[in-house]
């Protein structure tokens, strides 16, 4: 990790091998199924809609490996050619593990503000999971008592989420 400062702001440079593999393991597997994908699309016999359809769900369900590849469909049929654009993969690979924060907080040590980032993050998951798993909204209360007992219950239910979520992931022991 780095610090950067610049005027008033402070930016954070993070680079993580872990993260760096992870990435990449996530894009091969992308990839593979997406140009298997495209190799199988590629031998049959479809309609020119029937393609476009197949290809819009093939790009929606591999969003990032889409971006890789380049594919051009032919106006009058239903051909289609694909190939790996090295520019872009050369791009995306410079890039993956590699995170640069900006921040307005003073602090001297990029290990504390990366601490500080991945608990922010934490927060923001745990905000998604109350409005979606949980099926938690906003509810307008008019009482200061209603607005704490609101956000207690919300917190109890998010803090038996995880716990629940901690116990699954445990193997019982023979």
């Amino acid at each position: 990790m780095k610090l950067l400062p610049q005027d008033e702001e402070l930016y954070v440079f993070a680079e993580s091998q872990d993260r760096i593999a992870k990435e990449r393991s996530m894009r091969r597997r992308q990839l593979k199924w997406l140009w298997a994908r495209l190799k199988k699309l590629s031998t049959m016999k479809l309609t020119r809609d029937a393609l476009l359809m197949k290809l819009g769900a093939a790009q929606n369900k591999a969003p990032a490996a889409w971006w890789l590849v380049t594919t051009e469909i032919a106006i009058d049929g239903a051909s289609f050619g694909f190939w790996l654009n090295r520019k872009r993969l050369r791009e995306v690979r410079r890039r993956e593990g590699r995170y640069l924060l900006r921040t307005n907080l003073t602090e001297s040590d990029p290990a504390k503000l990366w601490e500080y980032y991945l608990q922010l993050v934490a927060v923001k998951e745990a905000i998604k999971t109350l409005k979606g798993d949980l099926a938690i909204r906003p509810i307008y209360h008019q009482r200061e008592d209603h607005i704490e007992a609101h956000i207690f219950i919300a917190f109890l239910a998010y803090c038996l989420h995880v716990t629940l979520g901690h116990a699954s992931s445990i193997s019982p022991r023979d």
